[in-house]
């Protein structure tokens, strides 16, 4: 009995592999990184005895470990967009994609707002700056870091002149200058 706990107090000294605090003799061993995982952090319900002359922990399991090492067998897939806390990056670098998500964003929060913007109770300042506050700013979110182009600035004016249209009522055909 005194051997079980020096044992017990002994193996206290090394964390366990998820959570870092010290491990007692509920822990089991991965056998590939040779880490010492508490039998809660990993999971494990009932006995430990019939999986643990096999187990391999998550991070052995998972091709991408959480050292940030991508092993040989990871089978990954390559993306020409990806979007990033709503910003889209792309492969060449430049912003095509980036200046169509924020338009498309624009007009999300543009239809939001439609009952406000084409509200005629409302005076036409009021509106201008309701939709300067909401719609163009969530538009030009993060606009500074883009490597605009002639035909990104003509897409986000088409997108703002479009918007201003509608909240005036004007059609196109109407030929009214902006």
């Amino acid at each position: 009995m005194e051997n079980v706990r020096n044992q017990c107090r002994r193996l206290q000294r090394w964390p366990c592999g998820v959570c870092n605090r010290g491990i007692g003799s509920n822990s089991i061993h991965c056998t590939s990184c040779q880490k010492r995982i508490h039998k809660k952090c990993r999971g494990i319900g009932g006995s430990m005895y019939k999986v643990i002359k096999s187990f391999i922990c998550r991070g052995c399991s998972n091709p991408v470990t959480s050292r940030g090492r991508i092993d040989a067998s990871a089978n990954l897939e390559l993306m020409d967009k990806f979007c990033y806390l709503g910003y889209m990056l792309s492969v060449d670098g430049d912003a095509d994609a980036a200046v169509e998500a924020r338009i498309r964003t624009g007009w999300n929060k543009f239809r939001q707002l439609v009952p406000l913007l084409t509200n005629r109770d409302i005076s036409l300042i009021r509106r201008g700056r309701l939709y300067s506050s909401c719609v163009r700013s969530s538009m030009l979110h993060g606009s500074e870091t883009w490597p605009v182009r002639k035909e990104n600035e003509v897409a986000l004016q088409r997108a703002e002149m479009r918007m201003v249209r509608w909240m005036c009522n004007v059609k196109v055909k109407e030929r009214v200058p902006s």
